[in-house]
């Protein structure tokens, strides 16, 4: 039986594989080098969609340190370093993801907060999530998503 204090610690960290895993899926990982187009996008909502097809770029590449430093929210790498650090925890979840596609739906921009709207496809079904992305200094990073 798990304690209390183990609870807690597993808490954090299942949050942040979820966070993790839904970014991935959200944000779709393309073989072959494939890009996500941000053509359509203009301004803040560009950087937004900017940020969308960086993350996925660096997790195709494996590329943990990126990861943390320039697409993931302070908020997301706090959690992450509270269970053994970004970039371990980063490690161990991108062996697992595969390829999916993705298109970048729609992003609207309030201040410092973003929502993009991602079309995935993974094994043939498609789905949409919201990704919500919060700047930091003069980059946008990646905070949350939701189904």
């Amino acid at each position: 039986m798990a304690t209390a204090a183990t609870t807690r610690k597993a808490s954090p960290l299942r949050h942040a594989a979820v966070v993790l895993c839904g970014l991935a899926f959200a944000v779709g990982l393309a073989a072959c080098g494939e890009t996500t187009s941000t053509s359509k996008f203009t301004g803040e909502s560009h950087d937004v969609a900017q940020t969308l097809s960086d993350f996925q770029g660096n997790v195709t590449a494996r590329e943990q340190k990126k990861l943390c430093e320039n697409d993931l929210a302070a908020s997301v790498t706090k959690r992450l370093q509270s269970v053994g650090g970004c970039q371990a925890v980063l490690k161990k979840q991108l062996v697992q993801l595969d390829s999916t596609n993705l298109t970048i739906e729609s992003v609207s921009v309030s201040g410092a907060t973003a929502t993009a709207k991602v079309k995935s496809t993974y094994s043939g079904k498609s789905r949409v999530t919201t990704v919500s992305l919060v700047k930091e200094g003069s980059r946008w990073k990646i905070a949350s998503t939701q189904q």
